[in-house]
């Protein structure tokens, strides 16, 4: 039987050292503060606000929620955002996505600031990704798959990684970080061929594939590590499920990660640490604005 990778587990340690963070940046008169821009009421956006609010409160990140109207224009919309970034009290911004089709997701993301990007939207924040260079921020659910790896103890050095997705969202930023850590990277996507071959000789296989339990078992080996990013609805069986076959992989692999309580779990905390280092970030910069000027 597999060692199921519980998110929860990293969520508790992530949140230990969240809440030193956020009582050492209260004790210099700064409260962490992630602003929510929410176009709509689309009910997976509503669902994900609630969730993320209540994480950060539970930190003690103050929450900001723009709600707008959706069919605000988009001049309105870059304009709020503008604001947002001009705002020395707001250190995070996240902007839920798709934005309805008559607005252009290209010139949103253009306007945000990428030290405000906690979900590395911004190309600015997808750069500091692919050259390593720590500016910007990675997109939460990426990191949330190293976070899960690094918790566990899992050394990607010299690993065989396999991808399966090219997204900008989870497969090539995730691909770029486990290069940063020294592993091997295959990506795999709709024309990979013969797939399940190049998946199983992985050492650690990350599955962001989009389709509900399509990575079944001709998929394993022996001794891997899976990472499943996907969720999905199972009408038939009335559960969430991933974009890996669970029950397919279970008795395979060494250890793999549940869906739910994998990899969505840990990716709010992602969300939250990113704000706290962008808050840290903000001050350190104004700290040493200040000295430079006092010299």
């Amino acid at each position: 039987m597999a060692t199921i990778l519980k998110g929860a587990d990293v969520v508790n340690a992530l949140n230990a050292k969240l809440s030193a963070k956020v009582e050492t940046l209260k004790e210099h008169g700064v409260t962490a503060t992630l602003a929510i821009v929410r176009v709509g009421e689309r009910p997976d956006d509503v669902s994900y606000e609630k969730t993320a609010t209540k994480r950060c409160k539970t930190i003690g990140v103050a929450v900001k929620n723009v709600v707008l109207p959706v069919d605000i224009t988009q001049g309105e919309l870059v304009e709020e955002i503008v604001n947002l970034n001009n705002d020395d009290n707001v250190h995070g911004v996240l902007i839920f996505r798709p934005l309805p089709k008559h607005l252009s997701d290209d010139v949103i993301r253009s306007v945000l600031k990428p030290e405000k990007d906690i979900d590395g939207i911004t190309d600015g924040s997808m750069a500091g990704v692919f050259t390593g260079s720590g500016n910007g921020f990675a997109p939460c659910t990426a990191q949330a798959c190293i976070e899960i790896l690094d918790y566990y103890n899992i050394d990607c050095k010299g690993k065989r990684a396999v991808v399966i997705g090219r997204s900008l969202v989870v497969g090539k930023p995730v691909s770029i970080m486990l290069m940063g850590r020294n592993a091997t990277v295959t990506t795999c996507h709709t024309r990979t061929v013969d797939m399940p071959s190049v998946a199983r000789n992985a050492e650690i296989l990350i599955v962001a594939a989009g389709q509900m339990e399509g990575i079944t078992k001709e998929y394993f080996s022996p001794g891997q590590v899976v990472i499943d990013v996907g969720i999905n609805w199972n009408d038939e069986k009335g559960k969430l499920c991933g974009d890996v076959n669970f029950d397919d992989a279970e008795p395979i692999v060494e250890a793999i990660t549940p869906v739910p309580g994998g990899v969505g779990t840990v990716t709010t905390s992602v969300l939250v640490s990113h704000v706290v280092e962008a808050a840290m970030n903000s001050f350190n910069h104004q700290e040493y604005v200040n000295d430079d000027h006092n010299r």
